[in-house]
């Protein structure tokens, strides 16, 4: 971070010193503007794009490819354009809703709230003022994270520019633009030409943005559920989960712990055979109380041995050295329904017995024995880990710290040669994609001045209330008072958003 922010001043610095001699030279700013209308490009504060008719032919070209599939395809946007419009709003007043419980009760979130909280996220995405990276994106996401928005943003004036030219509407280029660090897309269409159409033609070019986004989105979910069938002549997957990572500081380092290559198939009784697996797993595991493990009476004897007991802040019990690297307190209840401790090694309890949770799991042998439980700090357990045909890990820890530590992946190649972050790389741009691309499509939607909204409200009421609404001035008050309330409720919306990343 440290190193950011030296560049970022760095660049500030330099920028105004550039700003400042173009500012006393006059000959110096002539050549300078000559030279960024020669190139199409245009920069100011914060601000820089590139426009160009380079790509005007080929988007004539796909404007004019069989036009009754365009007047269906942009037509089913149309229709899908003005749904999203009132979806989203329904959409946005339910999050602001659900962000304002949370802020009052501090209540978890709750897990199917997640297409919620993205949207709220991607709220300040679309205004440039939300990813702060380093803050609330990993700097390791950051390709993805651009590619997707650039690619989003390009299909999105693709589909505008397309519909434009089906429509008969002049087309003056294409450019590219980046505002602060957000990378985006334009397309420039002839304002009198766009104004002189019917508004349901209108219609069909200001919702084809979102159209395409929810199309990429979809295409990309479709990309996301096949790849395991497009990548099986190279990978196969089921028989668990693959280590790609381990980060430096994660508790699964070290001798006896996982190596990149590992193959996870078992989290204590928990099979893997996916990273869902994997998570899932974890997820019981925190959220359930530590599991045992049966030991004989004798075995029980043999390996135990006098320590002092103590109780720790939690409550919890100790009853092993704290220098002790191999040996684990575990507590069971005897006959008596007493509780006891017992130091033991615990390598040799896991390895040798099997799970339970009481003693009665264990009286099916007809060796007496005992259900020793791990007596661990609170939210911290003992896992063991199956990476055959390595010897299983045991890690004593949080759970989440294992799975924020440990990258894998559930695609296994084939042969030696082929790379095992290909198939992560694919899967994780294609979630990107389809998280951001469909966000994006919700939020363009939303009645909100400066958004494609704004020109789907306006265009939908004249087509719509023109026989109802003879009287223009009224339609357009309308219209003015519906995207003051939407920009209210984005701007809402978008303001408690940035106060729950900052806040937290």
């Amino acid at each position: 971070l440290v190193t950011e922010h030296k560049l970022l001043l760095e660049v500030f610095l330099w920028s105004t010193c550039f700003l400042i001699v173009l500012q006393s030279s006059n000959s110096l700013k002539a050549s300078y503007e000559d030279w960024l209308l020669t190139y199409g490009l245009s920069v100011s504060p914060f601000h820089m794009r590139w426009q160009t008719a380079l790509f005007n032919r080929q988007f004539y070209n796909w404007g004019r490819w069989k036009p009754r599939f365009l007047y269906l395809w942009f037509s089913i946007g149309m229709v899908f354009g003005i749904v999203a419009m009132f979806g989203s709003v329904i959409l946005l007043g339910k999050t602001l809703m659900q962000t304002l419980t949370q802020m009052l009760t501090e209540a978890p979130k709750a897990q199917n709230d997640r297409m919620l909280q993205v949207v709220v996220s991607v709220l300040s995405l679309r205004l440039y003022l939300g990813v702060v990276p380093g803050v609330n994106l990993p700097v390791s996401q950051l390709t993805y994270f651009f590619s997707a928005i650039l690619i989003s943003g390009v299909i999105h004036e693709v589909g505008h520019g397309v519909a434009a030219i089906r429509e008969q509407v002049r087309f003056n280029g294409f450019g590219i633009f980046i505002f602060i660090v957000y990378p985006g897309a334009f397309v420039d269409l002839f304002t009198t030409h766009l104004q002189l159409i019917s508004p349901v033609q209108q219609l069909r070019i200001f919702c084809a943005g979102v159209w395409h986004n929810f199309v990429l989105g979809v295409a990309s979910f479709l990309g996301l559920f096949l790849l395991p069938a497009i990548l099986f002549p190279f990978y196969y997957t089921g028989a668990g989960a693959l280590v790609t990572e381990i980060a430096e500081d994660s508790p699964a380092n070290g001798p006896r712990g996982l190596f990149v290559g590992d193959i996870v198939t078992n989290l204590q009784d928990c099979p893997v055979y996916s990273v869902e697996d994997w998570n899932s797993c974890l997820g019981d595991i925190s959220d359930k109380s530590q599991i045992g493990y049966c030991v004989s009476a004798a075995t029980l004897q043999q390996l135990s041995f006098p320590a002092r007991v103590y109780r720790r802040l939690d409550g919890t019990v100790e009853c092993c050295s704290n220098n002790s690297l191999t040996d684990i307190c575990f507590s069971y209840s005897n006959n008596l329904n007493n509780h006891l401790y017992a130091c033991l090694p615990a390598r040799k309890v896991v390895e040798a017995s099997k799970v339970c949770r009481a003693n009665t799991d264990c009286q099916k042998d007809s060796v007496p024995s005992f259900c020793v439980t791990p007596s661990l700090e609170n939210q911290t357990r003992l896992i063991r880990v199956k990476h055959p045909p390595h010897i299983d890990m045991l890690y004593v820890g949080h759970p989440l710290h294992l799975q924020y530590t440990v990258s894998l992946s559930s695609f296994v190649p084939r042969q030696n040669f082929l790379s095992i972050d290909l198939p992560v790389v694919v899967e994780t741009f294609c979630k990107y994609l389809i998280s951001l691309s469909g966000a994006l499509a919700v939020i363009n939607a939303v009645p909100c001045f400066a958004l494609d909204g704004q020109w789907i409200l306006n265009s939908f009421l004249e087509a719509t209330l023109s026989s109802l609404i003879v009287e223009k001035q009224k339609r357009e008050l309308l219209g003015f008072l519906i995207l003051l309330a939407g920009s209210a409720l984005l701007a809402a919306n978008l303001a408690l958003g940035l106060w729950m990343v900052t806040a937290r």
